[in-house]
């Protein structure tokens, strides 16, 4: 199935190459845990219908938290596509994911274990 966001389609993921993707390129800055640590990056547990910038006891940039953006499939298939882009003045140094196979695989990792 796709779900269209701005004249995009998302395609279906796959919770277990979207776990090896964390794994390699997320896990260093972020935990999914509840009530896991917060690193270089906040804990991503209850992500989905959370907004930006709330996580207790981390540090956003002011645009991060300024934001306003609600955080569902559709929000961070466009963030992950480009971080800094997506959010300018975003402190999350990482350069996103461009294929669209691999953010939704990540998406769907990320729903299954942040819920």
């Amino acid at each position: 199935y796709f779900v269209r966001v701005n004249n995009m389609s998302i395609p279906a993921g796959d919770i277990a190459k979207g776990e090896k993707l964390f794994n390699g390129r997320c896990a260093t800055c972020h935990t999914y845990e509840k009530g896991g640590a917060t690193k270089q990056g906040p804990n991503l547990y209850g992500l989905f219908g959370r907004t930006a910038g709330t996580v207790p006891g981390y540090v956003y940039s002011p645009a991060n938290k300024a934001s306003g953006i609600t955080w569902d499939d559709e929000t961070l298939f466009e963030y992950l596509l480009n971080p800094k882009k997506y959010i300018p003045k975003t402190k999350m140094n990482f350069p996103g994911f461009k294929s669209p196979q691999d953010r939704a695989d990540c998406i769907a990792f990320l729903k299954s274990v942040t819920q």
